[in-house]
């Protein structure tokens, strides 16, 4: 198959880049399950741009840095913020439902969430990533310069290394037609990738199962930096319940008054921060998995009863119908929660238009670095970044042009040397290994011991799953297996390499701040 333009990823940031260049070129969006499977659709809170008088563009950057630990690119920060503004303007043009308000400036209602000083998230109702992507989906599925590739799982990039070409290009990618079984070949002059993050590296998160890393392994392994990658954001309150798998319990809760509170009803995040259940969620998941391990209990509770029944349901309509679904009514009762592994900060490392180390790749969104997350995303700046940078990308492929076309046809992928499996076990058992072990030694808090014994296991895992995928026909199931291992090792590299606790990363043996904030920055040492 032959496109302009692969956009490996079907969330905000791919369907962004993808709506910006169909008006002129054929493009391909590939998502290895559904449309609407990824971690966009979940996104609840909203998002964060400055949108009224009373707020400004320097109280934004200013939170977001803030926030990020002295870390965040202030050039990045600023020049996300200021298009703000216009990103929105952009997806109201589109018909997001966002949720109206008569008496605000533009006309639809802003929330306050952890971290920031002002009122300027928009959204819609608690469920604004749902919003956007139906909206955008739609308008996808209709247009005839995109072909959407459903259950196409992506392997690995075509470069002109592999080729074994002078250069180094991407010309498209390999992908698993999931239904059909068989390896397609994918040409484009232009990849980008928008996979997302890779929360399930860890046991508990609140990604879909989608969020494997997989553009970050695929762009690792054709030679591009990462950076960052210690920086995992654990969402301080997710909802505690034997069946409800990943639902997270809004920022925005916290923000219209919710109290975090102990089992007998004692608060205490007045007495870890002087913002309370305002701090940031490093701070504030830090505080529950601190009171959770004192105390040796399951959870704690957020607390938003003592507001009005028709208040609940109209702002947190979602939230309050899923609660009672487990017989939790949050009009009158707390909602028990625990932190979970929630978002990459780190990434992909690219410019403020998406390009990457690799010619014709471009990473946007999760997946990529761009340092406007620095040690710890300010709540709600994930949405707006996805716009900004994948409305940057776009631009930049136009003007990169069309004429870089590859040395020749393409190979097919070649499967003359595998075999079927015969133990799927193999593959399941790791995956639970290998999660387990990410949540016990490279979570919340770390040690300089955990991340040694994390970087063993890793290791042995490696091996064996890369020689497992040498052998045998690659599956949805393997391939995830594969990019999860890969990411986690860069987590730990990351990990490892600073000597300080900054933002999201937290070492007993290493407590203190250095007086200078640098990004942790990994090069692969060799190209495939």
């Amino acid at each position: 198959m032959k496109f302009d333009v692969a956009i490996v990823g079907s969330g905000l940031a791919g369907l962004s880049v993808a709506l910006n260049l169909a008006g002129t070129r054929r493009v391909a969006v590939i998502a290895k399950r559904s449309l609407m499977d990824g971690a966009s659709n979940h996104a609840q809170g909203g998002i964060a741009a400055v949108l009224d008088s009373a707020d400004s563009i320097e109280n934004h950057v200013s939170d977001t840095l803030i926030a990020g630990g002295g870390l965040c690119d202030e050039g990045a920060t600023r020049y996300i913020v200021e298009n703000g503004r216009a990103a929105i303007e952009w997806l109201i043009s589109q018909h997001v439902p966002f949720t109206k308000d008569d008496a605000a400036e533009l006309g639809f209602h802003l929330t306050r969430e952890g971290g920031h000083s002002h009122r300027r998230i928009i959204h819609a109702a608690d469920a604004t990533g749902h919003a956007v992507l139906a909206t955008l989906s739609e308008r996808v599925r209709r247009h005839p310069n995109i072909t959407f590739l459903e259950d196409h799982h992506a392997i690995d990039l075509i470069t002109s290394e592999r080729l074994g070409v002078p250069g180094q290009r991407c010309h498209g990618l390999y992908a698993l037609d999931v239904k059909q079984g068989r390896t397609v070949t994918i040409e484009a002059q232009h990849t980008v990738l928008a996979t997302g993050g890779a929360g399930k590296v860890y046991l508990y998160t609140t990604n879909p199962d989608t969020a494997t890393g997989d553009g970050i392994a695929m762009a690792w392994r054709a030679g591009c930096r990462v950076s960052n990658m210690e920086f995992i954001q654990f969402h301080p309150t997710c909802l505690f319940h034997p069946y409800a798998k990943s639902f997270l319990i809004s920022e925005a809760v916290r923000g219209e008054g919710g109290l975090l509170k102990l089992p007998d009803g004692t608060r205490f995040m007045p007495a870890h921060d002087e913002r309370a259940e305002l701090a940031p969620r490093d701070i504030v998941a830090r505080a529950i998995d601190f009171e959770i391990k004192k105390r040796g209990i399951d959870c704690v509770y957020l607390d938003i009863s003592h507001q009005p029944e028709a208040f609940l349901r109209e702002h947190f309509p979602t939230i309050h119908a899923r609660c009672l679904e487990f017989g939790i009514d949050i009009a009158r009762e707390p909602i028990p929660v625990v932190p979970a592994a929630h978002y990459t900060c780190g990434g992909v490392v690219t410019d403020l238009a998406g390009r990457t180390d690799l010619a014709g790749l471009y990473a946007v969104g999760e997946t990529a670095y761009t340092g406007l997350h620095g040690a710890n995303r300010l709540a709600s700046n994930s949405l707006l970044e996805c716009v900004v940078i994948g409305r940057a990308a776009a631009q930049a492929i136009e003007t990169a042009g069309f004429d870089a076309a590859p040395p020749g046809p393409l190979p097919a992928w070649d499967e003359s040397r595998v075999s079927d499996a015969d133990e799927e076990v193999v593959v399941a058992h790791n995956w639970d290994e290998l999660r387990r072990l990410m949540w016990n030694y490279v979570g919340i808090v770390r040690t300089d011991k955990r991340l040694e014994r994390a970087k063993h296991r890793l290791s042995l895992l490696r091996d064996e799953i890369h020689e497992y995928y040498a052998n045998f026909r690659v599956s949805r199931d393997l391939l995830e297996l594969r990019n999860l291992v890969d990411v986690a090792s860069l987590i730990v590299k990351s990990a490892q390499s600073r000597r300080e606790s900054r933002g999201l990363h937290f070492s007993r043996d290493w407590p203190q701040t250095l007086p200078k904030a640098l990004p942790s920055v990994l090069a692969p040492r060799v190209r495939r």
